[in-house]
């Protein structure tokens, strides 16, 4: 494959590879050089951003996170903490010598595996687990009452109930309610909350590319979601509701807030994220309308002998998920960060 060499990302080059990602269709908002910096320092884990270059020319990116952890294991991951990730490229050649540099990278690292979160099959030879996750994707219109219209009648009574209660949505600059509201949120799931920092640190890290929409009651928050803006597309990622927002149907309003605040702005496309299949986020946003479309995670086995599987709906895990939801939320998120950096 004479003529494409694959190193890593060097200091200075982030704007080069933010400008291929940016021009390369199948490549995503987790794609950004930002995570590198983002997860370094929220996490401390080793990053390993890979580039393949013709004449200095990038023409191939993948970035890749260790993720170490005595319960979880060791994995290398593309792109941990992220939905999306694996091998961008516009050369065959330079996505063959990406994985090839990838592998190398695992063996050397002695990790258990190597896991790509793709949208679809790029390693055919690895295995596929395409029946655990599916995406959420609609086309919007450029005018926020067709919008609404375009949401199911039932659920559109819940955004209009939202709105008959007064509800109202703000763009927040402090993601302190946002962390107080999603930890409370994912208690209740029984899943470990991210470090507040972590949260600061994507909004500082992406900018205008990140804001906060948080829904008041009066004056009480009672959700709160963060949202990711790529091309023309916006993506709400991390988001909660205290448990008075369902009787007010404020996630319902906060996610239309949402939408018709980006629509405003000239966005096209809302990427409503991933969702387990079988599970009540699954249901909440195929209520609104949208069809899910699978999601490809590919696993390589190195030194172990079945794939990870960190998975809320795993049984091995249904003691340790009801044990968590009895915590007091002042130690979930004392404990909870400490737990969430070993998942990836």
């Amino acid at each position: 494959m004479e003529g494409i060499s694959v190193s890593g990302l060097e200091p200075g080059e982030e704007g080069a590879w933010d400008s291929f990602v940016r021009n390369v269709p199948e490549a995503t908002f987790f794609h950004l050089s930002g995570w590198r910096r983002v997860i370094e320092k929220a996490f401390g884990h080793r990053t390993f951003y890979l580039v393949a270059r013709r004449n200095r020319e990038i023409r191939g990116v993948l970035p890749l996170t260790q993720v170490r952890s005595l319960i979880f294991g060791n994995s290398l991951i593309s792109n941990a903490f992220c939905v999306h990730g694996g091998i961008v490229a516009d050369l065959p050649e330079a996505r063959d010598l990406l994985a090839a540099a990838a592998l190398e990278i695992a063996r050397n690292l002695r990790v258990d595996c190597v896991e790509f979160r793709s949208t679809t099959v790029s390693q055919p030879n690895w295995l596929n687990r395409d029946n655990l996750y599916v995406t959420f994707r609609r086309a919007m219109s450029a005018e926020a009452d067709a919008n609404l219209k375009a949401i199911p009648r039932k659920q559109r009574a819940m955004v209009r109930k939202g709105i008959a209660n007064g509800l109202k949505s703000e763009i927040d600059n402090d993601v302190g309610r946002l962390h107080h509201i999603y930890a409370e949120s994912v208690r209740r799931l029984g899943s470990p909350v991210f470090p507040r920092r972590y949260f600061q640190l994507l909004k500082d890290e992406f900018g205008q590319a990140c804001d906060v929409v948080t829904v008041s009651h009066g004056k009480r928050a009672i959700a709160s979601v963060m949202n990711f803006y790529f091309r023309d597309e916006v993506l709400p990622y991390y988001g909660g509701g205290l448990i008075r927002a369902r009787a007010l149907a404020g996630n319902d309003f906060m996610y239309w807030e949402v939408m018709r605040r980006a629509c405003e702005r000239g966005y096209r496309i809302f990427d409503f994220g991933r969702s387990k299949i079988g599970t009540g986020s699954y249901d909440f946003k195929h209520n609104w309308g949208f069809e899910p479309m699978r999601l490809s995670y590919e696993y390589l086995p190195i030194n172990a002998k079945e794939i990870r599987d960190v998975n809320p709906l795993n049984p091995r895990y249904r003691v340790a998920i009801g044990l968590w939801r009895r915590l007091p939320l002042s130690l979930t998120k004392l404990i909870g960060p400490a737990i969430v950096r070993s998942i990836g």
